[in-house]
Parts: C-alpha cells; structure tokens; sequence
C-alpha cells in the first residue's frame, strides 16, 4: 500500500532538516505581557508540527516555563557547568513532546567561564542523546536577559506585547535597545500581539510600532499576527493532549507555521552540522565578544 502523501512530506522534511537548526528567541519589554505562555504554546504548535524542539529557559522566577507547567526542575544549565549533573539529567520532558532546559543560572556565568569550561559545556552540547532542530528560547523579560547581547545578529526574534500601553512603550524600548547591538547589521524583529481583543486592535498597535521603529531607529519590523484573548491558553497541565483546539491554540499553529516556513532572515541563521554544539560554540563566543566591547551586564 502506498504511503499516504502527508507521511511521504514529513519523511522528507525530516531529511531535509536533520542537520539544520533553527534558533528563536522570544522575549517582551516587561513582565505581564503573556510571553511564557506564548512560549509554551508556540512550542507545542512546533512540536506537534514533526519539529524536535528544545526550549531553552533563561528565567528562574515561579512563572517560568516548567513551573507554569507544573514540572519540577530542581537542576539547571549550572549544574551542567559545574560537571554535578550531565545536559541530559538537566532537560525536563514537557507536553506534546518537546523538552525543557531550564538555563537561568547558567547563563549568568556564560561570560565569566574559562576555556576549559568553555569546550566542556560545547561537548556536552554535541553529545546530547535526544535530537533536536529547532531551540525556542524564553528570555527573560527587558534589559534583564543575559541572552539578549549574546544573541546572534541572525536569530529570529519575536518580541511578544500585549494591547496594554506599558507593555507597547516597554517593547519599542527594547526593540531599541537590541538594535543598538547590530547597528551595522540590517536586524528584523518579529512582532506578535498577544491578548488582542480583535484584529484591528492588533494591526493598529503593530502599524503603530512599525511606524516609529522605522523612523527614529530605521529598523523594520514584521507583523506576526495576534493571539486572541480566549482565556484558553495552556496553563499548566504537563501531560499531552493539554493544548485543546482554541482560537488562540489556532492562532498560535498558524505563527508556527510563519516562521518555520518562511526563509531564514540570513542562511547564517542555519546551524549545520552538529548544530547545537555550533550553538553553544557561538553563543560563548558572543558572551566574550561582548565583554570585549563593553556591551555586557553593566546596566543590569
């Protein structure tokens, strides 16, 4: 019998991907804006996609990703860093199939480690058992990530702002302060609304942002959509089948699939090879490009 046509694409896109990682970093100007959930839900849209997704968390609050899904994660990429558990221990398995690094404590040393522990945390990286071609990660909000100067210059970002005027005013800062990062560099950033209360609202909180960003920053930004407020959104069941079909459960399948389908803003963007040892190779050299040049932790 032959093999159904839906089966035969996702064999082939599995080909296609195997040795292709993709990085998304998402993050908000502010607390409050929904980015943790929209984290959650973005990831289990991936995952249910046939993606391998890791979700890298940068936060260590009691509202971070494993907590909302009411998983236990009494290990992070500290841990890893300091040789007491391996990157494996560390991961949690999550919903629909994804899993979690929580990673809080060990990015705030990223910058201050040696070179051996450098190689060490790259190999740990590179020998990880499970595989994975896509890393979303939930970054802590505002100035306060220490991932945000250490991003590479062609990672997607999604910067998630709800219809409240703190959260619009809070974004557009960000959104300022990342681009001084790549001031010689074109920097796309992705806009989600979250919460809108219609699309109209949606697009005109966005036309607003783009407006201003392309004229006091001359940076473009693009429209990813809107997420309904259906008061739906997953919440924290750590078991599958959680995320129930909603319109916001809906709205966040189509932006997965925006930004799986659409070409990388630059091919650098795709990690071959052993990408996520690639990742973390880049990602330390960023952190020491950073102290270089001044750009890292002082204003936190």
């Amino acid at each position: 019998m032959a093999e159904p046509i839906h089966d035969q694409a996702e064999g082939l896109r599995r080909l296609l991907v195997q040795d292709f990682l993709r990085v998304i970093t998402v993050t908000s100007g502010n607390t409050g804006a929904g980015r943790t959930t929209a984290v959650i839900n973005l990831a289990a849209a991936l995952a249910r996609n046939g993606r391998n997704v890791l979700v890298i968390d940068e936060n260590t609050s009691a509202s971070n990703v494993s907590a909302t899904l009411g998983l236990s994660a009494h290990r992070d990429l500290l841990d890893v860093i300091r040789r007491d558990k391996t990157l494996d221990d560390v991961i949690i398995p999550g919903p629909e199939g994804l899993f979690i690094l929580p990673a809080g404590r060990g990015m705030r040393v990223l910058e201050k480690l040696s070179a051996g522990d450098r190689a060490y945390l790259i190999g740990c990286f590179a020998h990880l058992a499970r595989p994975v071609d896509l890393v979303l990660i939930d970054a802590a909000p505002g100035r306060s990530s220490y991932l945000l100067p250490f991003t590479f210059s062609t990672h997607e970002i999604v910067v998630i702002v709800s219809p409240e005027p703190p959260s619009i005013t809070a974004a557009y800062a960000l959104i300022k302060h990342i681009s001084g990062f790549y001031h010689d560099k074109r920097r796309n950033f992705n806009v989600l609304v979250n919460r809108a209360r219609n699309e109209t609202e949606a697009q005109m909180i966005f036309d607003n942002m783009a407006g201003a960003a392309r004229r006091y920053l001359e940076v473009e930004l693009d429209f990813m959509g809107s997420i309904p407020q259906d008061r739906k959104l997953c919440l924290g069941q750590p078991v599958a089948g959680t995320f129930q079909p909603s319109a916001s459960v809906t709205a966040f399948h189509h932006v997965a699939e925006l930004l799986t389908d659409r070409p990388c803003q630059d091919a650098e963007s795709a990690t071959e090879g052993r990408g996520l040892e690639r990742f973390m190779q880049g990602l330390l050299q960023s952190s020491q490009s950073s102290i270089a040049n001044g750009l890292n932790t002082s204003s936190r």
